[in-house]
């Protein structure tokens, strides 16, 4: 099997499309700056595509026919790297094999057959003939872009010339046709660069097999340098697979206005319009600053930490008059949702330390905390005050209503109380400590202060957001610190922040509860006892934000997931591994909701689903604003690397062998491999029995069973 296989053979998926519009074909390929929210089953490009952000563009390139209107039904395959479309009537047959590569190219290699009695006649077709000038093999053309500062430029290149015009194809004829569209910015990217990079691809005699080879190969490449986990669960192997694929999937590289650096998005579909050239609705298609941290905990574990630290370089460069990060267009700076980023930059650290860019962005880390405590700061403790419910990434929890008994209207401001919530205060707390930890390991005199905020927010979280006799942290009113007794998902934070002890322990076992949050589709927002809770999503019988919208009363959301997980994982190491049965379960329930209908073979992960039945809330495909890589790496394999020292503690979830390869971490080579007692066969060659750690090649722990050890990274080089 040729390399660029590897990823499209585990993850093909027959057909995927969106669930609100069942005919809109979905793409893998993405460019750094082009892609499709959905391909409509026609030759060529047709659907939705954009550019840098949501431009709705409905059309790049089609092959008009004289014979055959419409190309339903279809066979179609999906790919990572590339789309197949099969067609075959009493008229003609299609097959088409389409993609968007890195370089923004939009390539479409079609074979048409006539199986009718007369000529079929093919041409070219744009959107309202935008491509105009002719040279040769190529036209070029744009887009006018009202709502960004930039319009976009393309060349079209053709295999066969005859295309400008008219190809006429014989009753029994066959031809290969490749056609392929380069776009940019105008004024930016030169038409004869452009036509320089889509002529690669339909003018230099290639083959259309020579073409999706090397689609599949370059493709293929960004994943040689992720690390590998076979195991024998093949649900967590495939979604440890498509886990990486969200990312390249999410992966932009815009290099224009404030997003100069690459960058993953939180998503590519549309959050409602689809209008063409439309903007209306959220697009996830931008820096979204509540995601990045997600993003940065699973990335930081590519053998390239360019993507990491080029999000953080942007957020800094784009952070706002009060300092904070942000989200952001190309255009424009927006608001500040809580975030965890400065540990997340600290955890990237660990992987690739790099003194001297953490140096430099260290002064917009401390500008974090020093400006959360301005803005939201409260003059009784170092909990912070959250105004809008929506700032937590958590719109519509409970607990904002809870001191006016859930109203009908929660969208009247009057209805609602401003809160000390747990999230944004664990949040806090983690950053001001990934700040002192940053600052001592680049020898900046201020760790100390961070170090002493850092112990007085963990103590205010403790002291006052700790409720003895529910066993359970919960958000406080912003005036007079009354307990806003709601069990949402984020009052187990703490643990996973690790700042609690024996005196805490009745916490994570609400996890457990079927009144609580062990539901069907774990773990919903808020408990299931709670009088608001609402398991699809409306507010009190009422959909206040539509059938797909987000309202954090109930639903379950795989942003949540991740850092509940985590906290569990963590208590069960705290607690002798008490847990691991439990994170066992729960980490392979998470890990179905990446699959539609929970069958591997239909990868597929959205926004948020129903906790009772878990189906899809939403259709936000490839939806990338969660975190498991690391989990499974932490947690499944037991590897945490710090700065003086490697940790093996690995949770048994069940596994009778599993192997973690090509990590690369603070300049080392590890492998990890575990082959369980008396497993005489496993899917993997040459493991021993027991838990072993490799570390540039060189065995350096041995275990016969899944156990915790320290090892000194330097006595590990």
């Amino acid at each position: 099997m040729p390399t660029g296989s590897l990823w499209d053979e585990e993850l093909r998926a027959g057909k995927k499309a969106l669930r609100t519009l069942p005919g809109a074909l979905l793409l893998g390929s993405t460019g750094a700056r082009l892609w499709a929210d959905y391909l409509e089953p026609k030759p060529g490009f047709s659907g939705r595509f954009d550019f840098i952000h949501k431009v709705n563009i409905p059309l790049l390139f089609t092959l008009t026919n004289n014979l055959v209107d419409n190309f339903e039904p279809c066979r179609t395959e999906w790919f990572p790297s590339h789309l197949l479309m099969e067609y075959t009537g009493s008229k003609i047959a299609l097959s088409e094999r389409k993609f968007i590569s890195w370089n923004d190219c939009a390539v479409s290699c079609q074979t048409w057959t006539n199986l009718s009695g007369e000529d079929l006649v093919l041409a070219l077709q744009t959107y309202e003939n935008s491509f105009s000038e002719r040279s040769g093999n190529n036209l070029f053309g744009e887009f006018q872009i009202e709502h960004y500062s930039f319009d976009i430029t393309g060349a079209i290149t053709v295999s066969d010339p005859a295309l400008l015009e008219e190809v006429r194809l014989k009753p029994g004829e066959s031809k290969q046709i490749i056609i392929s569209a380069a776009f940019g910015i105008k004024g930016q990217d030169e038409p004869e660069m452009l036509k320089e990079r889509s002529a690669r691809y339909a003018e230099l005699g290639l083959t259309i097999d020579q073409v999706v080879e090397s689609q599949r190969n370059e493709y293929q490449a960004w994943f040689d340098k992720a690390p590998t986990f076979q195991s024998s669960d093949p649900l967590l192997d495939k979604t440890w697979k498509y886990r990486w694929f969200l990312l390249r999937h999410n992966l932009s590289d815009p290099q224009y206005g404030h997003l100069s650096q690459p960058l993953f998005y939180e998503g590519r579909s549309h959050k409602k319009s689809k209008k063409p050239f439309g903007k209306g609705g959220w697009e996830f298609s931008k820096l979204i600053n509540l995601s990045v941290p997600l993003h940065i905990m699973d990335a930081r574990w590519y053998h390239d930490p360019v993507y990491c630290e080029g999000v953080l370089q942007n957020m800094k460069a784009g952070a706002n008059e009060d300092g904070m990060f942000c989200c952001m267009t190309v255009d424009t700076i927006m608001h500040s949702f809580a975030n965890f980023s400065c540990w997340a930059a600290y955890k990237l650290y660990l992987v690739h330390p790099n003194p001297e860019l953490m140096t430099q962005l260290l002064p917009a880390l401390k500008m974090q905390i020093n400006s959360w405590k301005r803005i939201h700061g409260s003059d009784k403790d170092q909990l912070l005050i959250e105004h809008k419910h929506t700032r937590t990434g958590k719109e519509y929890q409970p607990s904002y209503w809870y001191f006016h008994q859930y109203p009908k209207n929660p969208k009247d401001k009057a209805t609602y109380t401003h809160l000390k919530r747990v999230d944004r205060a664990v949040y806090h707390y983690l950053n001001t400590l990934g700040v002192a930890k940053l600052c001592e390991l680049t020898s900046d005199e201020e760790a100390h202060t961070y170090y002493k905020l850092a112990d007085e927010i963990k103590h205010d979280i403790i002291e006052k957001m700790w409720d003895d006799a529910s066993q359970y942290f919960y958000d406080l009113h912003y005036l007079t610190d009354e307990k806003a007794l709601v069990k949402n998902i984020v009052g187990i934070y703490p643990g996973w922040a690790e700042i609690i002890d024996d005196s805490f322990n009745g916490m994570i076992e609400h996890l457990f509860d079927e009144r609580e949050f062990h539901t069907r589709c774990p773990f919903p927002s808020v408990s299931a006892d709670c009088p608001a809770y609402s398991k699809e999503g409306g507010w009190m019988g009422h959909f206040v934000k539509g059938r797909n919208g987000c309202v954090w009363d109930g639903p379950t959301w795989p942003y949540t997931n991740s850092i509940a997980l985590d906290a569990l994982a963590k208590e069960s190491k705290r607690r002798d591994h008490q847990f691991d049965s439990e994170f066992a379960s729960y980490f392979r329930e998470y890990s179905f909701l990446h699959f539609m209908q929970r069958d591997l073979n239909q990868p597929g992960l959205v926004e948020h689903y129903n906790s009772e039945t878990g189906e899809p809330l939403s259709d936000e495909q490839e939806y990338n604003h969660s975190y498991y890589i690391d989990l499974l790496i932490s947690h499944v394999a037991g590897l945490t690397v710090e700065h003086d020292r490697v940790v093996l503690d690995p949770l048994d979830v069940g596994l009778d062998y599993f192997c973690l390869d090509r990590i690369k971490a603070a300049g080392m080579d590890i492998r990890i491999t575990y082959r369980k007692p008396g497993v005489l066969q496993t899917g993997l060659t040459e493991m021993d029995e027991g838990y072993r750690l490799f570390v540039n090649g060189k065995l350096t722990f041995s275990s016969p069973r899944l156990s915790r050890a320290e090892l000194a990274v330097h006595e590990l080089h």
